[in-house]
């Protein structure tokens, strides 16, 4: 083990697996959506569920691309039950109906999270480039509380809702949704190209989260929570993280379809493949994940008093937007 990964997890508490990157969407800020990879059989899947459960990692998170889109995603989720994995994953909603949430709880799914990006039909509908999806992803949510699986519901920041994300909160409550995701913007794929139109300036982020933050810490019926460590040097936010600024690398990893590591979905960089490499040579010892875990303070992030708490904010956005780790996160207001 490399010396530098003191205090690191001996791997990571959660892999978020995309299983296949098609999907039946074509969504505006997708970083997927233009992705290709050869997808694994089933059998060479499970071969990388057992990797997981041999090294002990807890939690698995299915997505995409659609998880759905893979017929033997049921069995696959079966078999990471059985191997003692917690298993979840995304959704856009549009293939679960009432016999499809059955399958999902007895498959194992611990919980099962539903795409919706506005309370208005129309909004949802044109972000995500697909007539009636609003509609179904609704629907989605019902058929899952029926199941009796845990609902979670996730939520993308941007133009078309940063104004109106109390009316995300009340649509999440009339369905029974336990946590509701506010993800922010992460300019990666074609979010990337469609930055301009979608994303917000650096003060309308902090309007956005002092707003959200004071909304939070009133709520008692529904949990709503941030994956933003540029938020960190807001008053309000008294989260503990278990590490500061960005998760990714840290706490957790990416699997795309062909069982390629990458530090997270929105980081496009092969950081070896699972079936392929010592999984623990990866973990400690990638120059990749080792220059995550240890970013130096450039640019204005040098000198500032909230560098050691949100360690230059997003790593996967600074990154997309100036290919370098180390540089702040383009969201920061500070």
């Amino acid at each position: 083990m490399n010396d530098t990964n003191e205090g690191l997890l001996s791997a990571p508490l959660t892999f978020n697996w995309t299983l296949s990157y098609r999907c039946n969407f074509s969504c505006s800020h997708c970083y997927s959506r233009e992705e290709q990879a050869e997808e694994l059989t089933t059998d060479r899947i499970c071969l990388i569920v057992d990797i997981l459960a041999d090294k002990k990692v807890p939690f698995v998170n299915f997505g995409g691309g659609e998880p759905l889109i893979r017929e033997d995603l049921f069995d696959i989720a079966s078999y990471a039950s059985s191997r003692g994995l917690n298993v979840s994953m995304n959704s856009n909603g549009w293939l679960i109906d009432a016999d499809a949430a059955a399958r999902l709880r007895q498959s194992g799914f611990q919980s099962v999270g539903i795409s919706i990006d506005s309370a208005e039909a129309r909004l949802h509908d044109d972000f995500r480039c697909m007539p009636g999806s609003w509609q179904r992803a609704v629907a989605a949510l019902d058929h899952v509380r029926g199941a009796g699986i845990r609902l979670t519901m996730s939520s993308v920041i941007s133009r078309i809702n940063f104004r109106n994300f109390r009316d995300l909160i009340a649509l999440a409550r009339d369905h029974g949704v336990q946590t509701l995701y506010l993800h922010n913007f992460k300019c990666s794929g074609r979010g990337f190209k469609n930055r301009e139109d979608l994303d917000l300036s650096p003060e309308e982020w902090k309007a956005f989260y002092v707003e959200a933050l004071e909304v939070k810490n009133s709520l008692s019926d529904l949990t709503l929570s941030f994956d933003d460590p540029v938020i960190a040097s807001l008053p309000g936010y008294d989260a503990d993280p278990m590490v500061k600024g960005s998760s990714c690398g840290k706490l957790s990893l990416h699997l795309r379809p062909n069982g390629d590591i990458t530090p997270c979905g929105f980081i496009p960089l092969v950081v070896g493949n699972i079936l392929a490499q010592d999984f623990d040579d990866i973990w400690y010892n990638s120059p990749v994940l080792l220059k995550m875990r240890h970013k130096e303070a450039k640019g204005k992030c040098a000198g500032c008093a909230a560098y050691g708490d949100c360690l230059g904010g997003c790593t996967a956005r600074a990154f997309a937007t100036t290919g370098d780790f180390s540089q702040p996160d383009p969201h920061c207001w500070k």
